[in-house]
């Protein structure tokens, strides 16, 4: 069945006038002389795609954190599960201190010792109230941006965020406290 043809003198000589001269080369690969696409990675796109739809549909904590409105912190190795648990209210609020009128010196040691009290009272979650700071137009909020920086060098706190709106917003903070060591 596999037979096979041989070709004719006559056959061999039609062949070669239609092809010519051939000379052997040593690459039998012929360059490819179109331009490729830049690559693209598609995982990287849709990576990229997903980062700025969350952009624009909702701030993120350090986001809002920059504009002076929303607090927001974990100590190192608090994971971030708490954080969202304590912004959605999932614990209770076991103590609460007003900070309103005090000076700046008055309300570091009032805080001081605020803190001190819960954690010896084995208390976990506080609110801070702190208010917005904007009763003079012409000045910058002074007690806001005075806690936030009392709260995250303070070695007795896990995490704080702005409380939700029905609980004073960002005039308020929801507070961790450690579990003292027995």
């Amino acid at each position: 069945m596999n037979e096979k043809k041989t070709l004719s003198d006559d056959d061999k000589a039609l062949f070669r006038d239609a092809v010519g001269d051939v000379k052997s080369v040593a690459n039998d690969k012929a360059p490819d002389t179109t331009s490729k696409p830049a690559a693209r990675v598609q995982s990287t796109q849709k990576d990229n795609r997903s980062v700025m739809e969350s952009l624009l549909s909702e701030l993120s904590e350090s986001d809002l954190l920059e504009t002076g409105e929303h607090l927001s912190y974990t100590a190192p190795g608090v994971q971030r599960a708490v954080l969202r648990k304590l912004k959605s209210g999932k614990y209770a609020i076991q103590a609460e201190i007003d900070l309103h009128g005090m000076t700046l010196a008055i309300a570091k040691a009032e805080l001081g010792e605020f803190l001190a009290e819960c954690q010896h009272r084995r208390l976990l979650c506080v609110r801070i109230i702190h208010g917005k700071g904007r009763k003079q137009a012409d000045k910058a909020p002074r007690m806001k941006p005075a806690v936030n920086q009392w709260l995250q060098s303070n070695k007795k706190i896990l995490a704080f965020c702005s409380a939700p709106s029905n609980d004073g917003g960002t005039g308020a903070v929801y507070a961790l406290l450690k579990r003292l060591s027995d």
